[in-house]
């Protein structure tokens, strides 16, 4: 399984990704986001799904970013383009995936800034080609094992929302789906991008960097928890019949 969370916000973007690779018993680590800049040319791209669609598909659009880069001056066009290869490879690999048990899965998403873009876009890519970009109300995307780590974005990222925050909330999400997810795991990388900078920041965190946090997080949980009010509390438990 795979985390990738990706987070639009006022001053730019954030992104975070686990590395756990999971083939049968087997566990090893691999990135699962790559970066493409050059000039005024920036934007990242993750994945989750089958390790062999993404490598065949990124492979296939590297070498369109190479021959016709200069081609994408807004990012929607960069995304058409590695839908086209996407495409591309189940009309390669399809077929013989489902003969062998497997299905096409590679769920993308793909941030950044390219020249005429008037901001930072966020768009998510889907198995079959289809793209959207990210709600106004909800700017972030989760792919991959996403329902443990929506409820603390849900709840605490707005548009105006800090970088330094919303790297926060990332960690949250990622932390609470490590916790419930086996197959989700450290090191995490992270992608950040300020507004009309032009320029990715990649940063990788190993599990001792932030060994210190999982407990102060859950002590802050047990203590929001034991300070919520409780007069509710109280009135049910006050309709138990007493032991005779």
């Amino acid at each position: 399984m795979t985390f990738c969370a990706a987070i639009k916000i006022k001053d730019g973007l954030v992104g975070v990704s686990d590395t756990r690779i999971t083939s049968g018993s087997v566990r090893t680590t691999a990135r699962k986001v790559t970066i493409h800049q050059h000039g005024k040319h920036s934007m990242f791209l993750m994945t989750s799904g089958l390790r062999s669609v993404r490598d065949k598909a990124l492979t296939y659009f590297e070498e369109v970013i190479e021959e016709e880069d200069t081609h994408f001056d807004k990012l929607y066009k960069a995304v058409n383009a590695f839908a086209t290869q996407l495409r591309r490879v189940a009309a390669e690999d399809k077929e013989a995936l489902k003969e062998g048990g497997l299905d096409f899965n590679l769920f993308s998403i793909i941030g950044g800034q390219l020249e005429k873009d008037k901001e930072h876009k966020l768009y998510m890519l889907y198995p079959e080609g289809n793209w959207v970009e990210v709600p106004p109300g909800s700017p972030y995307f989760l792919i991959g094992e996403s329902s443990y780590g929506k409820p603390i974005i849900d709840r605490v990222l707005q548009y105006e929302t800090s970088m330094e925050m919303a790297l926060k909330l990332a960690y949250l999400a990622f932390d609470s789906t490590r916790i419930s997810a086996v197959d989700v795991d450290f090191p995490i990388d992270v992608v950040l991008y300020k507004r009309d900078s032009y320029e990715i920041a990649q940063h990788r965190l190993q599990r001792e960097d932030l060994q210190h946090l999982p407990e102060w997080w859950q002590g802050k949980l047990r203590q929001a928890v034991e300070e919520m009010p409780d007069e509710w509390v109280h009135d049910a438990i006050s309709k138990l019949t007493p032991k005779k």
